[in-house]
């Protein structure tokens, strides 16, 4: 193995990138991949070929975060057009039903349909989706015209604003939980208001504490990779999880985090916290066993 191939398997951390219209997130992470040389890559949630916007691809042993950072809240700005059902909820499918006239409704009766959506509703993910029904995707079943029928599912809609109605579509800017579907949303808001609707546009602008302003675009990482120089958009690990309680361990209780030991935690510490050095690097994952009251190593990140 080559020495610069020794020191890629020290690199740890985040790609915050733009995603443009037309790729998928697998295709980013391939581009990735060949661009820093280090197979170890994976995403953090999928965005569908027509959406743009925030991906968070993480590099090295910082894909183990991949399932912390997944469940992230999302926020997005959607384009909604009213009139015109589809069978998948967008731009992709055929419509179903006629085309209906949307003259009557009115600003404030987008406004106040969206408030009816806050909170924890039950949604209905669309047919033509990645959810897995008994071990085959969705979609898949769709595809072959079998009938899907998918379970509604909590999701926790925080915030949504009406940004514009310029009749027939709507531009909403939807802050969410993970595994919220915006082409639900559209498609819901069209049969509640009679006249069917999907989603012609999306970008996703916040992934968690990730949002535009920390994205790279392609065109910039691609021109960095050629440089050699990628590694100035890197996020280190530990600021992936920046927004998590934090406890920073003196050289002795790493070296016990390390080999899976626990240490104590405070009487008013719980949940979960991330472990760092003294130097800011990422030790480990933590969480407080209640009956204990210690911090129990759940990931290790630093064994040596």
């Amino acid at each position: 193995m080559s020495q610069s191939q020794d020191l890629k398997d020290f690199i740890s951390g985040a790609l915050v990138i733009d995603k443009p219209v037309g790729m998928t997130s697998h295709d980013v992470v391939a581009f990735v991949r060949r661009g820093t040389g280090i197979r170890r890559a994976g995403h953090t949630g999928t965005l569908d070929p027509r959406a743009s916007g925030v991906l968070v691809v993480l590099i090295g042993p910082a894909v183990r975060l991949s399932e912390y950072l997944s469940a992230s809240d999302k926020r997005y700005q959607a384009i909604i057009k009213f009139g015109v059902a589809t069978s998948t909820y967008d731009t992709e499918g055929s419509q179903v039903g006629e085309t209906k006239s949307v003259h009557h409704i009115t600003e404030k009766d987008i406004q106040n349909l969206l408030q009816s959506y806050e909170g924890k509703v039950q949604q209905v993910p669309p047919a033509y989706s990645a959810v897995k029904i008994d071990g085959e995707r969705a979609y898949k079943k769709a595809r072959r015209g079998e009938e899907v029928e998918i379970e509604p599912r909590e999701i926790d809609v925080y915030n949504l604003e009406l940004l514009e109605w310029l009749s027939p579509e709507a531009t909403i800017d939807v802050y969410a939980s993970s595994g919220t579907y915006v082409r639900s949303l559209a498609n819901d808001m069209g049969s509640d208001l009679g006249v069917g609707a999907h989603l012609v546009g999306l970008r996703r602008t916040k992934n968690g504490q990730f949002t535009l302003r920390d994205a790279v675009r392609m065109r910039e990482l691609h021109d960095a990779f050629a440089a050699g120089d990628w590694y100035k958009h890197l996020i280190p690990a530990a600021e992936t999880l920046d927004d998590w309680y934090t406890i920073e361990l003196n050289p002795e209780l790493a070296e016990k985090i390390k080999y899976g030991h626990r240490i104590p935690a405070q009487p008013d510490e719980s949940g979960w916290a991330r472990a760092l050095s003294q130097q800011g690097d990422l030790i480990a994952l933590l969480e407080v066993l209640e009956d204990t009251r210690e911090w129990q190593p759940r990931k290790v990140f630093i064994t040596t």
